[in-house]
């Protein structure tokens, strides 16, 4: 139906159309659901003519499958709800505080955003209480509190409440953060992340101690072996995935906005660190849409501008027409204006252009493709200034003195479901089976990758040529590259799976981990 393929509609029907408070369908079809998105998206234009122009190419980019935005924006567009997908609550020692940020997470969730939360600012378990008198519980009580929280609100059924869990390494409370989800059951709405700081790092090179801080006074609490910390962090992650690695240091170093003080957090999948009440707004380019045999690169660079072009524009109107679930949100989303466009169709472009995906070829592509990215992005947004006037706190940021529009224009997000809906691969990522039975929500989804499909077809019973590879042929040091040749031009993060066998050991992990900090 109007060109989207039948999986994708079984989504739509299931978590976007607009529907009755009897659940009948009110829209029925791709195109009364991007009609409302593109037509609501388009209010922040200052004339009917600009509404009416924009309204057409917006609608136009998404029934063409070319560009999606996050799927907030498409759930809530015109109903009245948050369209943004990424937040981070502060959460301060105090029980008041403490309480309030469950309330708004709750708040949060119930609009289907995920949120990220720096525990690091709670003092440890057994520290005194002198206004009580008391014991304090600790970061990790607090965690779980806020994990129940989540679980109580199922947000209409369309997206489970999903939060990122941080702790610095050098909390007194460390190795319990890290092994608190060994039992199967504690914090299941939760990935959780120890921020790694490059003094804890360059500890664990020279095999040496590191000082662990008590956050209630900044003063020295002990000290403990980077080494066994590490081996306990790498051995976890080995057992259930958990916690991943935010290299805290490298984060602020490169944030645009490090003069508005340290970014703390991310959201869930980790391809977005924001301020205490950042929130993001992302959407995503079909790249596999621009490949063109006849041109340079087998790419239509033009077309791609354009698209980059109004999906900085798209974006920039969704901060101006979103409903934020707090007014601390709504502040510092319009004072620093952060949107995060990102790719998807990637592994899909490159089977089109007939290269293997760990090839030294197919990342000097990635390299020029997200570096054009940035480059027209950052031009779009500097236009955009020229028309509608600079973010609020563009002289704390890197464009001091500079017209710009968005503190940072770009994020790699992993686009599971709007890839779906696009009908291509996800994010950067490669194609993860050619063949696949998935669940989403109650039913079943058998897809056959198409270009693979096409393939066998003109080929029957010959060999696949070797760029039909999957994730889990490619080796965790061929994915860290690819994930680093994005990263080199994103002003945000990527989100990147790292596939390992079964059979991968305790030192993979490790191997890997500290694979990515070299590779920075």
């Amino acid at each position: 139906m109007e060109g989207f393929n039948e999986n994708a509609l079984k989504i739509l029907k299931a978590r976007y159309y607009k529907k009755k408070n009897n659940g009948d369908l009110i829209e029925k079809k791709p195109s009364d659901l991007f009609g409302r998105v593109s037509n609501f998206i388009a209010n922040a234009e200052k004339t009917d003519e600009l509404k009416k122009k924009w309204e057409k190419i917006f609608y136009t980019a998404m029934m063409n499958r070319d560009f999606m935005p996050n799927s907030p924006t498409m759930t809530g567009a015109g109903r009245d709800m948050c369209l943004s997908a990424c937040f981070v609550l502060p959460i301060e020692d105090s029980l008041d505080n403490i309480f309030a940020t469950v309330k708004n997470a709750a708040l949060v969730h119930k609009e289907g955003g995920g949120t990220g939360f720096d525990f690091s600012r709670i003092r440890p378990q057994g520290s005194f209480v002198k206004k009580t008198q008391g014991i304090a519980s600790g970061p990790i009580s607090f965690l779980k509190v806020i994990d129940a929280g989540t679980e109580a609100v199922k947000q209409g059924g369309t997206r489970r409440g999903a939060n990122m869990g941080v702790l610095r390494v050098d909390h007194p409370d460390i190795k319990d953060f890290i092994t608190m989800k060994h039992d199967g059951e504690t914090a299941q709405n939760f990935n959780i992340s120890v921020a790694i700081t490059d003094a804890f790092i360059e500890a664990l090179k020279n095999r040496r101690s590191y000082d662990l801080i008590d956050p209630k006074d900044g003063e020295v609490a002990g000290i403990m072996d980077a080494q066994e910390v590490f081996e306990l962090i790498v051995e976890s992650a080995w057992k259930n995935g958990d916690p991943g690695l935010i290299f805290i240091d490298k984060v602020n170093a490169l944030n645009p906005t490090r003069e508005q003080g340290p970014i703390r957090a991310t959201n869930p999948c980790g391809e977005q660190p924001l301020h205490d009440y950042e929130s993001c707004n992302l959407g995503s380019i079909n790249v596999s849409n621009y490949f063109a045999s006849k041109e340079k690169d087998q790419f239509d660079w033009k077309r791609f501008k354009s698209t980059i072009q109004m999906g900085v524009r798209f974006l920039d109107n969704v901060i101006e027409v979103n409903k934020y679930p707090l007014e601390e949100i709504d502040k510092v989303a319009k004072s620093n204006r952060r949107i995060g466009l990102g790719v998807m169709g990637f592994a899909d472009l490159l089977i089109m252009k007939g290269l293997k995906y760990d090839s030294k070829a197919a990342r000097e592509f990635g390299a020029k493709l997200i570096k054009f990215l940035k480059d027209e992005a950052v031009k779009a947004s500097e236009t955009l200034a020229v028309e509608r006037g600079s973010f609020p706190n563009v002289e704390k940021s890197i464009y001091k003195g500079k017209k710009m529009r968005n503190a940072a224009v770009l994020t790699v997000a992993p686009t599971g479901t709007i890839s779906r809906i696009a009908g291509c691969s996800s994010s950067i990522e490669p194609v993860f089976a050619f063949e696949v039975i998935s669940k989403i929500l109650d039913g079943e989804l058998r897809d056959v990758h198409p270009l693979y499909k096409a393939w066998e077809q003109k080929h029957p019973g010959e060999s696949h040529p070797d760029y039909f590879i999957t994730a889990s042929e490619i080796s965790p040091k061929d994915h860290l590259k690819m994930q680093a040749v994005f990263q080199t031009e994103v002003d945000s993060a990527v989100s990147k799976t790292i596939n390992f066998p079964n059979s991968a050991t305790i030192e993979d992990i490790a191997n890997a981990y500290l694979m990515a900090f070299d590779m920075k």
